[in-house]
C-alpha cells in the first residue's frame, strides 16, 4: 500500500485520518495541501476517481470570496489549483483509488 493524505493540519477529519492509520501501522506520506497543493496530474487522478463537485469545499470561506458559484468549468478548476484552501480535506490517495473525507469503510478495503 502507498498511502498519501494530502491535508491541513488545521483540520480535524485531516487528523482523524492520520490517527486512523497509524492505529493500524500503515506507513503513510502526509503532503500539507495549503502549502504544497496538487500537481496538475495528481489533481487529475483523484478528480477521475472522485469527481470536482466533492473536491470542492463550498462552505469554506475562499469559495465566496472567488465567487466559485459563478464561475465557468474551467475557470472553477483553474482557481481550485491554485488555491488549496478551496479543496475538501482529507483527499486520501492509494495509487488510483483516492477519497475525500473520513471514509474509513472505504480504506478497510484497501488493505
Amino acid at each position: 500500500m502507498n498511502i498519501q493524505i494530502f491535508g491541513s493540519s488545521k483540520c480535524f477529519d485531516t487528523k482523524k485520518a492520520q490517527r486512523w492509520f497509524k492505529e493500524r501501522r500503515v506507513k503513510f506520506q502526509y503532503i500539507d495541501l495549503p502549502s504544497k497543493g496538487l500537481s496538475p496530474r495528481e489533481y487529475q487522478s483523484v478528480k477521475q476517481k472522485i469527481g470536482f463537485d466533492a473536491l470542492v469545499n463550498t462552505k469554506c470561506r475562499a469559495y465566496e470570496d472567488l465567487y466559485m458559484a459563478f464561475a465557468t468549468p474551467a475557470a472553477r478548476e483553474e482557481k481550485l489549483l491554485e488555491n488549496p484552501a478551496l479543496f475538501r480535506t482529507p483527499i486520501v490517495r492509494n495509487g488510483k483509488e483516492a477519497t475525500v473525507g473520513y471514509r474509513p469503510e472505504i480504506w478497510e478495503t484497501w488493505e
